[in-house]
């Protein structure tokens, strides 16, 4: 009888890369995957531990793998998957198995030992026999792992770059990543060809910090991101490329006008910001300032005419004075966003942020937090109705239900979700649209 396995995800789309691939590696084996619910014999769960919130959220899910087993009368396996910080877990009774970083690769032989071992009846009681972490501050492999599918049906995450060499002073990722580590531009080239086979047609290049792509290949092997994104670009079968979050330091007029000739790259780019303040900047040990940042979204804008750009911004970072909050709002509102995703500030326990004076309160974080979200709202409207009556080329992904009427979903190169009336299955077709009409937050129809 197979051994069944429930997986959860918590975090980015890396972890949700890592965990796809685990669970592939799973099944290759022979193992079940189940809902998490009562009953499994294993429960995975792939952690993160970018904020205290995340941290707890972590915790919480290992509990309630252990109350399942007690709402069932089983004894099943709780093993933590860290994407976050792994020492952090060693002491909770709650798991029985750690795996860090670096070790996924790993996990079924260990899991299988582990059992094995339990089976006998022996059962690791010592740190050491429970964790299976590396030290991320020295180690410098990256770790392979793959896919040939994903839970969604057109559109494939690639995660080809590993750690962050930043260090934000909000930033825990350094020291539970590691440093800079990036994958072989000819194993990234295999798995989209891979995927292109499958059917996919969109590939989306992801990472820790994607920018630093290459920044750790030897001298005579270097590669960048331009240099991956032209390989992938290359892959027959492959329609379309989309980038996740980029530095802005790496849009030059070289690295815009060489991603603007390839027609599968999508203008759609996330730039992250998280302050408008050049005073909130320093202190958050950003590499650049609010008129450098806003070159880069001008770089963008000359090449491609009406780009999707999207970012993220932090309110209520330790400091933050009204004259700054304000300064932060005034050129969010200047770039015109398609999209801003707002954070409260976070204190992460071990960041140099957590231990400044001048820490703002939840409340006045939450009134600032709302101003951006009502800017995001008009911005998000104004950037959709200027693609009304236009033809629009759209990846379709999914049927829904839109006030009691079926439509097919899709997303266009830009990302904007587009909704369409159809009795055909239009699963992974591209469909040329012309939308007349802007249906509640996100859908164009």
């Amino acid at each position: 009888m197979k051994k069944t396995v429930a997986l959860h995800n918590l975090g980015c789309k890396v972890n949700a890369y890592e965990l796809e691939a685990i669970q592939q590696l799973l099944e290759d084996r022979g193992y079940e995957i189940v809902p998490f619910a009562p009953g499994a014999d294993v429960y995975i769960i792939n952690t993160c531990t970018v904020t205290n919130i995340a941290d707890r959220k972590s915790r919480q899910m290992l509990h309630k793998a252990k109350k399942n087993e007690s709402r069932c009368g089983c004894c099943g396996l709780r093993l933590l998957c860290a994407g976050g910080w792994g020492k952090t877990y060693e002491e909770d009774t709650a798991i029985d198995l750690i795996i860090g970083n670096n070790k996924k690769k790993d996990l079924v032989d260990i899991l299988e030992n582990f059992l094995a071992e339990r089976e006998d009846g022996g059962k690791p009681s010592d740190a050491e026999g429970k964790s299976f972490l590396v030290d991320m501050t020295h180690n410098r492999e990256y770790e392979t792992l793959s896919i040939s599918k994903t839970a969604e049906h057109t559109r494939a995450f690639l995660k080809v770059q590993d750690g962050c060499n930043q260090f934000c002073t909000y930033c825990i990722i350094p020291y539970a990543r590691g440093r800079v580590r990036s994958r072989r531009q000819s194993d990234v080239v295999e798995e989209v060809k891979r995927l292109a086979e499958a059917g996919y047609q969109e590939v989306v290049l992801t990472g820790i910090h994607l920018s630093s792509y290459g920044l750790d290949f030897p001298e005579g092997e270097k590669e960048t991101l331009l240099d991956l994104i032209r390989a992938v670009d290359a892959v027959d079968g492959i329609r379309r490329i989309r980038l996740g979050s980029l530095e802005p330091g790496i849009i030059t007029e070289e690295f815009a006008e060489a991603i603007a000739a390839m027609p599968k790259v999508c203008p759609h780019f996330h730039l992250s910001l998280q302050s408008g303040s050049n005073g909130t900047l320093k202190r958050m040990n950003r590499k650049y300032t609010a008129e450098e940042y806003k070159h880069k979204c001008d770089l963008l804008r000359k090449v491609y005419g009406n780009p999707a750009l999207t970012t993220d911004v932090i309110v209520g970072f330790p400091q933050e004075s009204e004259e700054e909050f304000e300064e932060s709002r005034a050129f969010v509102e200047d770039i015109h966003f398609f999209e801003t995703h707002i954070f409260k500030y976070s204190r992460r326990e071990g960041t140099r942020a957590a231990a400044m004076t001048g820490q703002i309160p939840e409340q006045e974080k939450t009134k600032r937090s709302h101003v951006l979200l009502e800017l995001d709202e008009r911005r998000r409207q104004e950037y959709m109705e200027g693609f009304l009556g236009k033809e629009l080329e759209v990846l379709m992904e999914e049927e829904v239900e839109i006030d009691g009427v079926h439509y097919w979903t899709g997303h266009t190169r830009e990302y904007l979700r587009v909704a369409v009336l159809s009795e055909e299955n239009l699963m992974n077709q591209m469909v040329l649209v012309t939308p007349a009409r802007i249906h509640g937050k996100d859908c164009l129809m």
